[in-house]
């Protein structure tokens, strides 16, 4: 028999259960932002971190501190797993956006290489790794917290609010950015203008705070920190414990996320880059798809409720070995922009199959012990590997020559989740929540 969770509980209303998701949500809104608009301004500040002609060479530069920032994630995502599983999952949502915010104004605030010279890209890192740390943490905690805050039978559905905020930020990232175009000029934009966005993702992520610091903690963590007997969240128990699971996360996750940030973050730049569009039509096209995409989250994750997470899962595979390399093919000669944002939204509609319920997947296979850190670490050490590489792996296939090389390579990692998805068990009929 299923335990009960949260949601399952008289004490609990409807609205509080509401308040509590939402507060979760928006909290996660806000991290997303503060992380993915570093990659919605890189055209345009690029330049002044990384001065050269070539701008594919300031381009691969830039892409080169997203991805080290990705190499904190796993650092975080431990460090940080455990703090959730310790002290609770609001404890750890509300230290992540702490460091996030920190290190959006830290970026804002960096002066110009023509100012101080190789310590502008240096201070640059150094921000980049602190949010790597927060980003990496706030993922486990999230989607741990939305995971034990819904009901057994809507699960998929509220979890898939994660990849709704989650996107919800880059589209906020991307709007601010259409704005910020309309009423600045190029030269403004590239001189200090590209600052302003991270002086708003610092002064947002205070009040975020606030909010989480006012969040229900969940009862499955209330629960399973009053049984003494069992083994504390750490990274060796969780390796020694559940290593199977370890590695199921890992692998399934390797080539979603590559095709996530193919298609989101890298697809700005390849539009601009090798399709040949205005900066400010690749941003619209982007943030169209984008807003249509986040609309589908929700939608998948019922689904899953209903038919299971594996059909969904399987889907996303097939599709995604199928039309991957057809998608960036025919993007590189279309013309229209309207086309344009027919086949980026084709792409991330196969990739919805993966985003929408991937947080659900996670945390259903381990125990509240352990959970935070079992979805968190697994999960930022394949970002690492393969998210947090797609854009410098890209544009430096590009720059070699070999552009086509890197639909073939999201294609094949695709192809190996796959067989991941046809082996695995559902985990909606096999949760542990």
């Amino acid at each position: 028999m299923e335990q009960k969770t949260s949601f399952d509980r008289a004490d609990i209303t409807r609205e509080e259960r509401i308040r509590s998701i939402l507060g979760g949500s928006i909290g996660n809104l806000i991290e997303w932002y503060d992380w993915y608009v570093y990659s919605a301004f890189t055209l345009y500040f690029a330049p002044i971190f990384f001065p050269t002609d070539d701008s594919t060479a300031q381009l691969l530069n830039a892409a080169a501190i997203f991805a080290v920032g990705f190499l904190m994630r796993p650092i975080g995502a431990w460090m940080m797993g455990i703090y959730a599983d310790r002290n609770g999952r609001k404890a750890g949502l509300t230290l992540s956006v702490m460091m996030m915010g920190g290190g959006s104004l830290m970026i804002a605030l960096i002066p110009s290489y023509a100012v101080i010279g190789v310590a502008a890209p240096a201070l640059l890192l150094v921000a980049r790794l602190m949010q790597g740390l927060s980003v990496g943490g706030e993922y486990g905690a999230s989607a741990t917290y939305l995971s034990e805050m819904a009901q057994h039978d809507r699960r998929g559905f509220f979890s898939s609010f994660q990849y709704v905020t989650l996107i919800a930020g880059q589209l906020l990232a991307l709007c601010v950015l259409l704005l910020l175009q309309l009423i600045l000029t190029e030269h403004q934009l590239e001189s200090w203008g590209w600052r302003i966005p991270f002086v708003m993702g610092g002064l947002m992520a205070i009040g975020v705070y606030r909010l989480r610091r006012g969040l229900r903690e969940t009862d499955a963590f209330t629960d399973s920190a009053q049984v003494t007997e069992q083994p504390q969240s750490s990274g060796w128990n969780l390796f020694r414990r559940h290593p199977r699971e370890v590695i199921l996360v890992m692998a399934l996750t390797a080539g979603g996320t590559l095709a996530f940030y193919a298609f989101s973050t890298y697809m700005q730049k390849f539009l601009v880059n090798s399709a040949g569009f205005g900066r400010q039509t690749a941003t619209a096209i982007m943030a169209s798809a984008l807003f249509v995409y986040m609309l589908m989250q929700p939608m998948a994750g019922l689904l899953s409720d209903r038919i299971g997470r594996k059909p969904l899962l399987i889907a996303f595979g097939v599709s995604g070995v199928c039309f991957t390399t057809l998608i960036f093919t025919a993007l590189e000669s279309v013309t229209s922009s309207f086309s344009a944002f027919l086949l980026v939204l084709a792409g991330l509609t196969i990739v919805t199959g993966y985003t929408s319920i991937n947080a659900i997947v996670k945390a259903e296979l381990f125990p509240a012990n352990i959970r935070a850190l079992g979805v968190a670490l697994p999960y930022a050490l394949a970002n690492t590997l393969f998210g947090g590489t797609a854009e410098y792996a890209a544009l430096w296939m590009k720059q070699s020559g070999m552009e086509s090389g890197f639909y073939w390579y999201v294609t094949a990692m695709i192809g190996v989740s796959l067989i991941v998805y046809l082996r695995m068990p559902d985990t909606r009929d096999t949760s542990r929540i």
